[in-house]
Formats: structure tokens, C-alpha cells, sequence
């Protein structure tokens, strides 16, 4: 990280892997439905991680961000009810046509294209931090976030994302570096808790996607 990307992160606080662990515990209701409120502070903590490594990332990230506030808007606006749940979202979007289902039209921000966009990144985020739980410490933290967004992201970008994206990729720290930003402790802690975080948003993630498939979201321009 050079002195510019350092100071891009100073005013914002450090990563914890811990913090995201406790703010992904409660994101699911009883009924195991998704609290927004809460989804979105996981990836305002997952934004955090991606910042810290530099400018790799922000191509990502700064989308992140702006998806995240959109979020946030309709959880403090008039009709902030109906945005409690990515469950209540949809029935409340799709009862009164407020997405565009075939083409970006009125409704290009519509919460539930919104939120996809984030559904599909931490995918990618997910696959890659289960590739650094389990790789080797000299592993290539490029060839796994590269397979990770191939399997993820790669398929909903254009040409010349894909492209920038593998050159960021290229220039990845090494995975100690990872572990550091995590701030949880020694190599065994950080795979520790990883291994506690992950399958918390990956349950996040496939009632997210059930739901989607469900309703014929997955696919919203």
C-alpha cells in the first residue's frame, strides 16, 4: 500500500473480521428472512477490507458504495417499512411494479436491482476469502481472486471490466498481508474466525439467492 492509499483509509476505522463475523450473525431473522439494515452494515465493514488493500479493489468497492446508499435511502424513506426485509423488499417492489424486469427503464434503482448488484460481489468476496481460509501461506492471492471472480462477478462484466479487473488482481499483496488487515490475531485466529464468518454469509447469501430465483430476479438489467 502506497502513502496515498493509506491516506485514503486514515479517516475511516480498520477492518475487523470480527466485526463483520458479529454484524452477519445478525442478519437473519427467526424466520430467516434478511435485514437490510444489517446486510448493508456488513458491506459498509466489507468496503473497509477492500479499501485497506489499496486501490485494487476500488472498482468494486466505490459501486459498493454507491449500491449502499441507494439502500440506505429507502430504509429512511417514506415507504422505510417495506424495506426492513430483502423479503419484504421484493413483495413490495413487485406488488406495485417498481422494477424493470426487462430493460433498465423507470425504475433503474430500483431496491431489488440495487441490492443484486451487492447479492452478486459478495459472492466474489466470499469465494476469495474462503480460497485465503484454506490456501497454503506462500498461496497466490492473485490466481484466487481471480478464480473467484470467474466463477462470480467475471459473468456479469463487460470486456473491458474483466480485463481491468485482472490486472488489479495481478498486483495483489500476499496472503499475510490479508491476515494483518483482518486484525484478528494470529494466522490460526484469522482462520479460526473466518471459518466462523463465512458460513454466516454464505447462509446470507443463498436465502438471497433462493429468493431471487424464486421471484425471477436473478437476471434484472
Amino acid at each position: 500500500m502506497d502513502s496515498e492509499d493509506i491516506a485514503n483509509s486514515v479517516e475511516e476505522p480498520p477492518f475487523s473480521l470480527r466485526e463483520l463475523r458479529d454484524i452477519f450473525t445478525l442478519c437473519l431473522s427467526e424466520d430467516k428472512e434478511v435485514y437490510i439494515e444489517h446486510y448493508v452494515k456488513g458491506w459498509r465493514v466489507l468496503v473497509r477490507f477492500m479499501n485497506r488493500l489499496g486501490t485494487v479493489f476500488s472498482f468494486i468497492s466505490k459501486d459498493a458504495v454507491s449500491k449502499i446508499d441507494i439502500l440506505v435511502n429507502f430504509l429512511n424513506g417514506e415507504n422505510g417499512a417495506h424495506y426492513s426485509t430483502i423479503q419484504s423488499m421484493v413483495k413490495y417492489e413487485q406488488d406495485n411494479d417498481l422494477v424493470d424486469i426487462t430493460k433498465r427503464d423507470k425504475y433503474p434503482e430500483s431496491g431489488c436491482r440495487t441490492l443484486l448488484r451487492l447479492h452478486r460481489a459478495l459472492r466474489w468476496l466470499e469465494l476469495f476469502l474462503e480460497r485465503l481460509r484454506t490456501s497454503s501461506e506462500d498461496g497466490k492471492t492473485s490466481v484466487m481472486c481471480s478464480e473467484a471472480y470467474n466463477e462470480s462477478l467475471a459473468q456479469h462484466h463487460d470486456w473491458i471490466i474483466r480485463k481491468a479487473a485482472e490486472m488489479a488482481f495481478f498486483v495483489l499483496p500476499g496472503r499475510p498481508t490479508f491476515f494483518e488487515v483482518m486484525n484478528a490475531g494470529t494466522p490460526k485466529d484469522v482462520v479460526d474466525m473466518l471459518g466462523e464468518t463465512l458460513p454466516l454469509i454464505s447462509e446470507v447469501y443463498k436465502i438471497t439467492e433462493d429468493l431471487y430465483a424464486q421471484h425471477e430476479l436473478l437476471e434484472l438489467p
